[in-house]
């Protein structure tokens, strides 16, 4: 059982998020090419600097609480997942917040001027 651990938090945060794709209708999930932007941005250069600092052996994984599966690289297939799903949690999170705060700006999106104003000169509800 214990080689379902990493597993185990990574399938729990999914399936935490997951009601804010639904209940709040985010589009997380619809944006696929926004979304895989993301991934590529927080994902990949972690993954690589996870592989070069294990590969210098700055820090190792405990293979007795992993799946035992590992990719090029000699890393987990559960640290390459976790550079997927904290993201797409953050991501998720982030536009949750966003849903039932609409004029919450980060500066990503357009908005309508009305709002942009209204949040600019402080009279935003």
């Amino acid at each position: 059982m214990r080689e379902l651990t990493y597993v185990a938090m990574l399938a729990f945060v999914i399936v935490a998020t997951l009601p804010l794709e639904v209940l709040l209708r985010v589009r997380v999930y619809a944006r696929a090419r926004r979304l895989a932007l993301v991934l590529l941005c927080a994902g990949l250069p972690f993954v690589l600097w996870d592989v070069a600092a294990t590969q210098a052996g700055h820090w190792r994984f405990d293979l007795s609480r992993t799946l035992g599966i590992t990719v090029p690289g000699g890393l987990p297939l559960e640290e390459v997942l976790f550079f997927v799903v904290v993201p797409l949690a953050s991501v998720m999170t982030l536009e949750a917040v966003r849903s039932v705060r609409p004029t919450w700006l980060i500066g990503d999106e357009a908005r309508a001027p009305d709002v942009v104003d209204d949040v600019v000169d402080g009279t935003d509800t």
